[in-house]
């Protein structure tokens, strides 16, 4: 593992993510943990009033922090939540989600292991 640090005005956000209603901002963390887990900052480009679709990921861990704005998902088993700033939630592996509404300033914070994982409709 390597040392990493990126501030703020060093980091850009591209469209190089999961959802095209999304920008990402890669925070360094996967090119400094050899891809063992993955950080990025997620910002809405535009308010996200239909859903994902009900997914699931192959990973070991993630983690969502809302920074601002408000997210909506529904998660199997737990039932539909709505997270605004400061709300954290562990989404443990394998579990069915959707994101089902996202205001147009939501932004967040996603901390994956490991960086690389596949998505599939449940």
């Amino acid at each position: 593992m390597r040392f990493s640090v990126q501030h703020a005005k060093d980091g850009r956000f591209d469209d190089k993510g999961l959802r095209s209603f999304f920008e990402y901002r890669d925070l360094g963390i996967d090119a400094a943990t050899d891809g063992r887990f993955h950080a990025q900052v997620i910002r809405a480009k535009q308010a996200c009033p239909e859903g994902t679709g009900r997914h699931t990921h192959s990973l070991d861990f993630q983690m969502v922090y809302v920074l601002r704005g408000w997210v909506e998902f529904e998660y199997e088993g737990q039932g539909r939540m709505r997270l605004e700033p400061g709300a954290c939630v562990h989404q443990p592996p394998g579990i069915v989600h959707e994101l089902v509404a996202c205001s147009d300033e939501c932004e967040l914070l996603e901390i994956t292991a490991p960086a690389d994982f596949d998505t599939r409709d449940a």
